[in-house]
């Protein structure tokens, strides 16, 4: 904010990225600054850099937990007002919409339950 504008911000209150900022930096091409008793490899010595990373762990963060059997995407149809409903329920209404799609299933479809 040095020449008195405010920057954007994204949606969650963070500033924006200053991209012309960011350009002007890495075409300078300068030393990073390094302060060795608080940061766990020099980023200024590739071969730092790579060690530092060719010992590191990737662990999962969080999110959802792997399944055994992955489900499939689906993309499909239904009115308007069925929707609606489902969503008017709150959160889960994918897995509502799901869970009556199975107990259709398993009490059994024939022809004649087709619509039109």
């Amino acid at each position: 904010m040095t020449n008195g504008k405010k920057r954007p911000e994204d949606r969650l209150g963070v500033p924006a990225t200053d991209w012309e900022r960011v350009k002007r930096e890495a075409a300078a091409d300068a030393p990073i600054a390094h302060d060795p008793e608080s940061e766990p490899y020099d980023p200024n010595d590739p071969q730092a850099v790579a060690a530092f990373w060719a010992a590191a762990t990737v662990r999962r963060g969080r999110g959802r937990p792997p399944v055994a059997v992955p489900r499939p995407t689906l993309n499909m149809r239904v009115d308007a007002d069925v929707l609606a409903a489902f969503k008017a329920t709150g959160p889960g209404w994918q897995t509502r919409i799901n869970a009556v799609l199975r107990k259709a299933v398993q009490g059994g479809l024939s022809r004649s339950d087709r619509g039109s």
